[in-house]
């Protein structure tokens, strides 16, 4: 049985090339690279334990501060916890966090979009509904209700992330689906006499990669996000282990009283990794779409 090979729609360039690029998001992709080295090595980067503190030094400020000290350079919070080692184990939970549910959303999203575009029919029907139905629902009210049935843990998190932003891929991927199999190279493989699953998995997954890689670095900063949304509601990623959004709400009361240092600190660090993903995302976006390439 003849195999027809599909023209794959990728962007191909050297390494050296790549970081001289028009529009290269540096900064952006250094701070991204920067945030998951301190993931990676953060029991060796971290100068104290993150879930143990002393009452005695709890509230202690910035090292440039009156009353602040380079042993604890960012300060501590309310129980005496050093909140720059609670930033770096932050920074893993984060990581952690996002891109495992990122790429559970993307496995489940872009399966289901091949699946219904390709099939069509009845398949294309019941997949679009249910899409239609999980679009219609808040995403972070039903993250929360999801979390409050199932417990909070860092793995329930990714789960219940997962099923919540799937929806973003199967549209999407099922749009270029309807594209591509009206493609002569799909149209050969059928006279061929090919299978559905062997074209769907050699002919349409790999023309359908670009579009998935592009929404998973712009749904990395919203899954972040929500995931810091739940913590600091308390039903995302149980304390005392630390995760951005939980010290943000661990510091919520200490605000109004001048301890600015315990919310301030985290919503940086989620500032940052939320825009530097999504930066990250358009430049991808842009250089990936052979359409906006011409423009």
């Amino acid at each position: 049985m003849a195999v027809i090979t599909p023209p794959v729609t990728t962007t191909v360039v050297s390494s050296g090339a790549f970081w001289r690029l028009k529009g290269f998001p540096l900064i952006p992709v250094l701070i991204l690279l920067f945030i998951a080295f301190v993931a990676v090595f953060a029991d060796f980067l971290a100068p104290h334990d993150p879930q143990i503190g002393s009452l005695a030094r709890r509230f202690k400020p910035p090292f440039w501060m009156e009353g602040g000290s380079l042993v604890y350079p960012l300060g501590t919070d309310h129980v005496g916890r050093d909140v720059l080692s609670r930033l770096i184990f932050g920074a893993r939970v984060s990581m952690v966090v996002g891109i495992t549910a990122v790429l559970v959303a993307g496995g489940i999203g872009t399966l289901l979009g091949i699946l219904s575009g390709y099939l069509g029919g009845w398949a294309d029907q019941v997949v679009m509904r249910v899409t239609d139905t999980w679009l219609a629902l808040p995403a972070l009210t039903f993250a929360i209700f999801l979390a409050a049935i199932v417990g909070p843990s860092e793995l329930n998190i990714i789960l219940i992330l997962g099923l919540v932003y799937w929806t973003r891929y199967a549209r999407v991927i099922r749009g270029e689906v309807l594209s591509l199999k009206q493609r002569e190279f799909v149209r050969l493989a059928v006279v061929a006499g090919c299978s559905k699953s062997l074209i769907m998995r050699r002919h349409i997954l790999p023309n359908v990669i670009n579009s998935a890689i592009v929404l998973a670095t712009l749904m990395l900063g919203v899954v972040i996000v929500t995931e810091a949304s739940l913590s600091f509601l308390g039903v995302g990623v149980p304390p005392p282990k630390p995760a951005w959004g939980l010290m943000m709400a661990d510091g919520k009361k200490g605000l109004m009283v001048g301890y600015w240092w315990l919310t301030v600190f985290p919503g940086i660090c989620i500032m940052l990794m939320v825009l530097s993903a999504n930066l990250l995302g358009d430049w991808l976006r842009v250089k990936l779409d052979p359409q906006l390439r011409q423009l």
